[in-house]
């Protein structure tokens, strides 16, 4: 295998760019609206009325379609996870469909597979993902079934409130994982570009972490939701910075 040092260069960034984006997106949510944000105060309240009222019929359901969505993704993952390998047993074939694409840089049977074997890499980090998701789901629906009943007297509004926000805690763990995964996948895309060029793997990782800045803290989803709440985008007041760090 022959990496060339623009091939080095442009892997090193697509890490570096990856790692620091996860670091930047946990750091940077504890000052600033985010959907991570909202859609945690979202969970809190959800498993607050949960603990006052009588049925949780409806909740199971809905928590339920969730694990289904998370579930296609981890079984997808498998499939695309196979093709690749299928892949790796055909690399000469591979190099002369990318030799046949225009403006394709100069590739060899070694590297087209280690660049499979980065982008497999890659679906197994997002499958852990996905199936860690999935088993933080069902202690939600663990919690579901144990959460106190209405009309019982057994449970102060203080022990309510505490359940409340502990069970959003594991459901918010959940979708962060969740989260994770589907941000393997946006990599992965850009991982594609590789393939072609190392400087459109560079253009296409930029591309990838500025969809998922905006996605996450400039779209309109986001100005929506926190309508809800009655808030504006931007940064936290001072007061509600220091209760979501404690």
């Amino acid at each position: 295998m022959s990496l060339t040092t623009l091939d080095i260069v442009t892997l090193a960034f697509f890490l570096s760019v990856w790692v620091f984006y996860i670091q930047f997106a946990r750091i940077r949510a504890r000052s600033t609206y985010s959907l991570s944000h909202i859609l945690r105060q979202l969970r809190i309240d959800w498993m607050t009325t949960l603990t006052r009222k009588e049925h949780q019929i409806a909740d199971a359901a809905l928590l339920g379609n969730v694990e289904r969505v998370v579930t296609f993704f981890a079984s997808s993952t498998v499939l695309v996870l196979a093709g690749v390998l299928t892949l790796l047993a055909s690399a000469d074939k591979v190099v002369l469909v990318l030799q046949s694409l225009p403006f394709t840089a100069a590739t060899s049977p070694d590297k087209v597979q280690f660049k499979l074997a980065g982008l497999a890499l890659i679906f197994v980090f997002a499958f852990f993902k996905f199936t860690w998701a999935i088993r933080q789901f069902g202690f939600v629906s663990v919690l579901l079934g144990a959460a106190p009943q209405y009309r019982s007297t057994d449970f102060s509004d203080e022990q309510r409130d505490i359940f409340a926000h502990q069970a959003a805690k594991v459901f918010d763990q959940a979708g962060h994982e969740y989260n994770n995964g589907l941000r393997a996948y946006y990599f992965a895309l850009a991982f594609l570009c590789w393939f072609l060029h190392p400087l459109l793997f560079v253009a296409a990782t930029i591309v990838v972490v500025s969809v998922l800045y905006r996605r996450e803290y400039r779209s309109r989803v986001l100005r929506a939701l926190l309508a809800i709440k009655g808030l504006e985008p931007g940064r936290f007041k001072q007061q509600e910075s220091k209760s979501e760090t404690e």
